[in-house]
């Protein structure tokens, strides 16, 4: 039987250039979340199928890859269900191993416990640009605290990783799940029917207004309740000054006054502290998919992908599915995948890249002068260069034009007799 020369369909190999940029991303993201406080944790790549069925994760829990049992406890004949198959699954985030991470270990971890994680997640998804069905994530979350100070330390963190990075003049979406619910509730929708206005709601950007007016009709809404709603984001567009101030205005009674003062502040703090060229843009059609946020919800957007690089929120009550009692919980997902390809994409050359030399050794070089080679090369590494010793080919011009592709500046000849370079 021959053997597939293919990745798993939907996976990817990944090419020591793309490698190097995305090693590189991961300092980046190490170094300055640890600045702020984040410990790098990590979980496990399986997780129990019935924490990842948990009714928190949205569409996602339909894109698991499930694992089937294993021995003696998978027994195929009498298996009437798929659950009788399965056990466990890959993780499709990193938020719910987080949780139950949490939970195990909270008596030993401090409060409030801000954590990092960087690693693969898999998805059973249609393949698209910039996304596989295994692809990294990088989450950090902040438990245990109650207060907007959450919210105000991962949006500047983050958003002080990406200027590090080189990216300018993006945006962050920010929403609240209450405000969301207030609007509904004002435009007379049900609030057993809140979650499929949502939906709606969240293709506006596709399908514009009216389009959105059209499906809510035709879910079965009445056209008063869809108008009314509609006329929110109409008066939006002529107070986007200070469209948090308008929306609350409206609402009045529907929205408690602490809600908006909470979000006025968070990104006030965030615009007044912010280490990169970006704005901070409420937006009331901001839904974000999942259903465990509880109240502020953010997203990144950046012109160069036109869509979402990465978002997060507060999930209050998901703790408390683990443990029994609610913990405060929020956190914040950079699209990684998505920052590589663009910085891909714009030819991003690695700071300090230039520090890069290779060593080409003839063949048949005595010993004692090869010594003496690497001994200079090791002094060079101490010095903070990159230094790849090998042998030299006969074609060395093509050689070096292959280095030369992979950020190697400065080269050294090493022949039998002498040093001729």
């Amino acid at each position: 039987m021959a053997l597939s020369k293919k990745p798993t369909t939907g996976m990817k190999d990944i090419l020591p250039q793309e490698m190097r940029i995305r090693d590189y991303v991961i300092s980046v993201i190490q170094d300055t979340y640890a600045q702020f406080g984040f410990t790098h944790i990590e979980t496990p790549c399986v997780e129990n199928i019935n924490n990842l069925n948990c009714k928190a994760g949205g569409e996602n829990e339909k894109l698991i890859f499930k694992i089937m049992k294993r021995g003696e406890k998978l027994n195929i004949n009498e298996a009437k269900e798929e659950n009788d198959l399965t056990d466990s699954g890959l993780r499709y985030d990193l938020t719910v191993p987080l949780v139950r991470f949490y939970s195990n270990n909270q008596a030993s971890l401090p409060a409030p416990f801000k954590a990092l994680q960087i690693g693969p997640v898999w998805r059973a998804d249609r393949p698209q640009r910039g996304r596989y069905r295994q692809f990294y994530q990088c989450d950090i979350d902040i438990l245990g605290e109650p207060s907007n100070l959450a919210e105000i330390e991962l949006i500047t963190a983050t958003t002080t990783t990406l200027g590090k990075l080189g990216f300018k003049n993006f945006e962050i979406r920010i929403n609240e799940r209450r405000i969301l619910k207030a609007m509904a509730a004002y435009a007379g929708f049900a609030e057993d029917s809140f979650d499929e206005v949502f939906i709606i709601l969240d293709k506006m950007d596709k399908i514009g207004m009216e389009g959105v007016r059209e499906e809510l009709v035709k879910a079965g809404h009445t056209e008063e309740s869809a108008d009314k709603y509609l006329a929110l984001f109409t008066g939006l567009n002529e107070h986007d000054n200070d469209g948090l101030e308008y929306i609350a205005g409206v609402l009045g009674e529907y929205l408690d006054s602490d809600i908006k003062d909470n979000l006025s502040e968070i990104i006030t703090a965030v615009e007044a502290t912010k280490a990169a060229e970006f704005k901070t843009v409420f937006d009331p059609t901001l839904v974000r998919g999942m259903s465990y946020y509880t109240g502020t919800i953010f997203e990144i957007a950046i012109p160069e992908f036109g869509g979402s690089c990465g978002g997060g929120g507060r999930y209050d009550k998901m703790v408390g599915q683990f443990t029994g009692q609610d913990t405060p919980a929020c956190g914040f997902s950079i699209g990684f995948e998505r920052i590589v390809l663009l910085l891909l994409e714009n030819g991003f050359e690695i700071p300090g890249d230039n520090k890069k030399i290779a060593f080409l050794i003839e063949k048949g070089i005595d010993s004692k002068r090869l010594s003496e080679i690497m001994i200079e090369a090791a002094n060079l590494r101490k010095e903070g260069y990159q230094v790849l010793v090998s042998r030299m080919n006969k074609n060395k011009k093509f050689q070096r034009a292959s280095l030369e592709e992979q950020g190697y500046t400065e080269f050294k000849d090493f022949y039998r007799e002498a040093l001729k370079n």
